[in-house]
């Protein structure tokens, strides 16, 4: 689990950018209240056992983005 990465891109994945409780307008930047101390670098795999990763409620629509911009740039050399 906290080593976990994207089988896409190999970049870690129990971070604290992917995880249900990141907020950087609270304190610790961070919605769970009992962690014990703060993580400084958020980008960094970590060991918080409070991790949940976030849910897909933006994936939709940065996949339809990305569907998109691809389309335009495919269409640009037809």
């Amino acid at each position: 689990m906290f080593r976990d990465e994207c089988d896409h891109c190999g970049r870690d994945l129990h971070i604290c950018l992917n995880c249900a409780f990141y907020d950087p307008n609270v304190s610790r930047e961070c919605r769970e209240p009992a962690i014990p101390d703060a993580v400084h670098d958020k980008e960094r795999k970590n060991l918080c056992e409070y991790f949940k990763m976030k849910g897909g409620e933006n994936d939709a629509a940065y996949e339809s983005e990305s569907e998109a911009a691809r389309r335009k740039l495919e269409e640009l050399f037809k």
